[in-house]
């Protein structure tokens, strides 16, 4: 479970049921808690280099207050953004969120979620009678912070009773079990990000291996949800068929009872842009992250700005073969894409 050393308290926090009960369990639990004016603008946080502030970041939570009622879009994993929280306790060395929150990307959770979900229920009502999916973990792994939230269980089931809307969220941890009795009704799309041991040994600090993550994705199968697997990113590495290989059929093992139910893939190779490369060096100063420029092919992103991933021979070669294990294993499955 997630403990921080530090707890920042937007004083609107304050205003909410949510915000009040954190206050004090964070007192009595001696934590140092500190008021601030804005989630937005924490000081505070110590670090004298880039990697002691990346590293007190990740032991700071912030509570606050969602203002911004105007939800991203999510394309094309869904049509938008649904914001329970930022940023994530975990310590990976590739990940985009480096680069995107600061020098110092410390998690934040939001206590009004009853005006977030009324939020999202009117996009539902704008876009009927089509379906609306959102996407819970953009920006954030969810899970690490359901202890003291309960943002995600009263998603879940706010979810549940949505004929037209659907939740969709990925997590890297395994505290699931405040999440196994809730009413999702199938609206849910409960996805776990996983890896070979290597990578997670190598590159996700701070995370579950790879056999925790799969034994909590048999107990989400056994609670009903419908059920996605995130394989990213995809390295090539010595190896890397077998080990990969080797991932997928201790999944299919686990999930024996649920191979055919509602199961989907989403397979992403390593990338990076130049400014991430930059940041992640500062962070983690001895990495072995292959961030060397040649052997990759610079393409432009959705977003304007350049990354280097996979020449398009080493993307088939990974493309035939998750094709291939993924249909002898997981014959019912439905895989998104690959990219």
């Amino acid at each position: 479970m997630f403990i921080p050393q530090r707890v920042f308290f937007e004083q609107k926090a304050l205003d909410y049921p949510v915000g009040r009960r954190l206050f004090k369990k964070f007192k009595l639990d001696r934590i140092p808690v500190s008021m601030i004016g804005s989630h937005n603008r924490v000081t505070g946080i110590p670090g004298k280099t880039p990697r002691e502030a990346y590293l007190e970041a990740k032991r700071t939570l912030v509570v606050g207050v969602r203002r911004t009622m105007q939800f991203s879009s999510c394309k094309p994993s869904a049509h938008y953004q649904l914001p329970l929280s930022t940023s994530c306790t975990g310590q990976c060395e590739y990940c985009y969120l480096n680069t995107t929150l600061g020098k110092k990307p410390y998690v934040r959770v939001y206590v009004n979620i009853d005006e977030i979900l009324q939020q999202a229920e009117k996009y539902i009502k704008e876009r009927a009678p089509e379906i609306t999916v959102f996407e819970g973990a953009a920006t954030s792994d969810p899970v690490p912070v359901e202890p003291y939230t309960g943002s995600l269980a009263r998603t879940v089931e706010f979810f549940g009773q949505q004929p037209l809307g659907r939740f969709r969220f990925v997590t890297k941890f395994t505290d699931v079990d405040s999440l196994l009795d809730a009413n999702h009704n199938g609206h849910t799309r409960f996805r776990f990000s996983i890896n070979t041991e290597y990578v997670i040994k190598t590159y996700e600090k701070g995370t579950p291996v790879a056999k925790a993550r799969i034994d909590a994705a048999g107990k989400v199968a056994g609670a009903g949800y419908p059920l996605g697997f995130l394989i990213a990113p995809i390295f090539i590495y010595p190896g890397w068929q077998d080990d990969y290989a080797h991932l997928i059929r201790s999944l299919a093992k686990q999930l024996k009872p649920a191979i055919h139910q509602d199961i989907t893939f989403e397979l992403i190779s390593h990338r990076f842009t130049l400014s991430a490369k930059k940041r992640i060096l500062e962070v983690f100063p001895e990495t072995t992250l292959p961030m060397a420029e040649a052997g990759r092919k610079f393409k432009y992103g959705q977003f304007g700005y350049g990354k280097y991933v996979y020449p398009k021979e080493t993307l088939e070669e990974m493309k035939t073969f998750f094709h291939r294990e993924l249909a002898e294993h997981f014959p019912g499955a439905k895989v998104e894409y690959l990219v």
